[in-house]
């Protein structure tokens, strides 16, 4: 009987004795950034046709038939039919400006709008030309991207990783404390920034001209860093 009084006592006293909180040991959190310039490597143009007609028929029989001429000179151009797809389709109906009462359907307008990929930035012009010289009379605009981003910021990484602890270092000291062994690293992250180049569709027959420029890819890395104990 004393035995079992002793067991529930005991069993009472563990429970009672709070938990020891964890304190978490001493450290420094900063993030390091850095940039890299490289020029992009591939391109996304869009462009296409808008055509306008009495009845929706006659429109979009009209714009079937234009579109068919600019798909057509892409592949005379060189463009694979994978590195092209529909991005738009509409026929809306037109209407007269605005009078007393309902507005009147005077017409429709049909369009056709197309993506294409070009994984050789240098054919960027070449593609544009053949879009134009097809009869695309909508040229939306270039998007030059970079097909290998991540491994282009592996040097960015290390410069950004050292830029942490340059500013770890200027807490440590300004603290007084020293600074120990990364805890912890982590990466933001986060999409690239695309460099958008926005250009009208060229009227005359000189071949378009385009400029690729350079694209400033970023990277932000969030270091943990122990404070060495004294």
């Amino acid at each position: 009987m004393r035995f079992g009084l002793s067991s529930a006592a005991l069993s009472l006293a563990l429970l009672a004795t709070p938990a020891r909180a964890q304190v978490p040991p001493p450290a420094i959190s900063v993030s390091g950034e850095a940039t890299v310039s490289v020029a992009p490597d591939q391109a996304q143009v869009d462009g296409g046709v808008t055509t306008d007609a009495k009845t929706a028929r006659e429109a979009s029989d009209a714009n079937n038939a234009a579109m068919g001429k600019v798909l057509a000179a892409l592949k005379s151009a060189g463009v694979d039919e994978k590195d092209f797809q529909t991005a738009r389709l509409s026929l809306q109906p037109k209407y007269a400006p605005d009078r007393a009462g309902p507005s009147a359907v005077i017409g429709y307008r049909a369009s056709n709008r197309v993506t294409i990929k070009v994984r050789d930035v240098t054919k960027v012009a070449n593609v544009i030309d053949a879009l134009v010289g097809g009869g695309a009379n909508e040229i939306g605009g270039i998007n030059f991207t970079v097909s290998q981003a991540s491994r282009m910021l592996d040097d960015a990484r290390t410069k950004a990783l050292a830029d942490a602890r340059r500013k770890a270092e200027i807490y440590a000291t300004a603290a007084g404390v020293t600074l120990g062994e990364p805890l912890s690293i982590t990466e933001e992250g986060g999409a690239t920034p695309l460099f958008r180049s926005k250009m009208a569709a060229p009227m005359a027959a000189a071949p378009a001209q385009v400029a690729a420029g350079e694209e400033t890819l970023s990277v932000t890395v969030n270091v943990t860093w122990a404070i060495k104990g004294k």
